[in-house]
């Protein structure tokens, strides 16, 4: 993560995605979560950086751990137009190292604190750890399993194509059964991984794919740093030995030194501690599948879809036209959506419900009140209705009517509950 966020830094994105903006679209129940004015949004990423050094080397880690993971967080709660699973797999293993003591050995900390030093750990510091990367895994499986990807290969279909022109191999990235060889591949994948990186015969070969198949994504699309995340976080499978001869090479032993025992935790803290680790174990269990309360198809009306792990499982796009209509004299001016919003925000509203009405509501505060001129009249508007008409191709579908124009959007609640509004689905 201090890697990610020298990349994040260098390539501009900083000011692309939380500086040039005009308006954010906020989580729901987190609209008020806002972006440093100006420059100033440097600063969280600075403390990222120091953090994660800081967390590194085990130098003050309860501090630098809940700098990193309130930084991070807040980054990412600011504009849900920049969401990725793995910038949320990122805020989860962050929340997670705050109550994890892994500064006790092989760090400052140790060295400046003596006491605190131990060479063993509770056995749910560990289990915590394998746990939140067996839920990538296995849910990117099991959201793999539909028609679209198996019958159909897509989207890699479509995105392998895209790569046509890599030396050597270019001309098979068309051909159709390597999409669906691809496609079949990483659902056995994700679905099994876990269990043979925790078979202690089986780990050695079966993390050898994990770095061929997160190398292989890497290099085939754009996902950033999340496949080195996941090959070095998969080093946790291996055994307690497998990590004290990595020490052992490191530090010639000197870890080993003077271990002290650790303390025991009162009943009452290993209660706390067992109800907190349910609870968010049952949380992790049950979020991926809260799309099945919700009638239709999930790619398309995207109900339940963030943070379930659904890893590039579709392909969207979207062309919306938003128009702005003077309730008082049914005078209507199509919108340029460019004028308002980033090309990213663009590109993602289009196709996501809950930034449309978002968007809707942007639109309408900005005309609410302004004076526009028609020839000789001058015409205040008050409450305008905002309307759209917006297209959809999904996995290379021809497009279909997502949002028709007979409904005002800004008279539509952003909610949880199920959007009556949207147009069905047609296969």
């Amino acid at each position: 993560m201090f890697l990610g966020t020298v990349r994040f830094i260098s390539k501009g994105w900083v000011q692309q995605l939380y500086i040039d903006p005009s308006y954010y679209f906020g989580y729901l129940g987190f609209e008020w979560v806002k972006p440093l004015e100006g420059q100033l949004m440097y600063i969280p990423f600075i403390l990222l950086l120091i953090s994660a050094l800081c967390i590194i080397v085990g130098l003050f880690y309860r501090a630098s751990a809940l700098t990193f993971s309130l930084c991070f967080t807040y980054i990412e709660l600011l504009d849900k137009s920049n969401y990725l699973n793995h910038y949320y797999f990122v805020s989860l293993m962050a929340l997670i190292m705050l109550f994890l003591p892994a500064n006790r050995n092989f760090s400052f900390d140790a060295k400046i604190w003596p006491k605190i030093k131990s060479i063993t750990t509770k056995q749910w510091t560990v289990s915590l750890i394998k746990f939140q990367l067996a839920m990538v895994y296995i849910f990117a499986g099991i959201a793999k399993v539909n028609s679209d990807w198996l019958i159909q290969a897509n989207p890699l279909k479509i995105w392998l194509q895209a790569h046509h022109n890599i030396p050597l191999v270019g001309s098979l990235m068309q051909e159709d059964w390597l999409a669906y060889t691809f496609s079949w591949a990483g659902c056995i994948y994700d679905l099994f991984i876990v269990f043979f990186l925790l078979s202690n015969r089986c780990r050695p070969i079966a993390y050898l794919f994990v770095v061929f198949f997160h190398l292989a994504t890497w290099y085939l699309f754009p996902i950033g740093v999340f496949p080195w995340v996941m090959i070095f976080s998969t080093l946790i499978f291996f055994s307690a030995q497998f990590h004290e001869r990595v020490l052992d090479f490191f530090s010639r032993k000197t870890w080993r030194e003077n271990p002290v025992k650790p303390k025991r935790l009162s009943s009452l803290r290993k209660k706390q501690t067992r109800y907190l680790l349910t609870l968010y174990i049952i949380i992790q269990l049950l979020l991926p599948f809260r799309y099945v309360l919700y009638p239709g198809d999930l790619f398309w009306n995207e109900e339940g879809f963030r943070f379930s792990w659904r890893v590039m499982l579709m392909h969207k796009e979207g062309h919306a036209t938003f128009y702005m209509v003077d309730p008082k004299t049914g005078r209507e001016s199509e919108i340029n959506n460019s004028k308002f919003l980033t090309r990213t925000q663009e590109d993602q509203m289009a196709t996501q419900p809950d930034m449309i009405l978002q968007y809707a509501q942007i639109l309408k505060n900005y005309h609410h009140g302004k004076t526009f001129h028609y020839g000789d009249q001058k015409i205040t508007v008050e409450n305008p209705e905002i309307r759209a008409k917006i297209y959809v191709s999904l996995n290379g579908r021809p497009a279909q009517l997502f949002v028709d124009k007979k409904h005002d959007l800004t008279k539509l609640n952003y909610n949880l509950y199920h959007r009556t509004w949207l147009e069905p689905f047609k296969k």
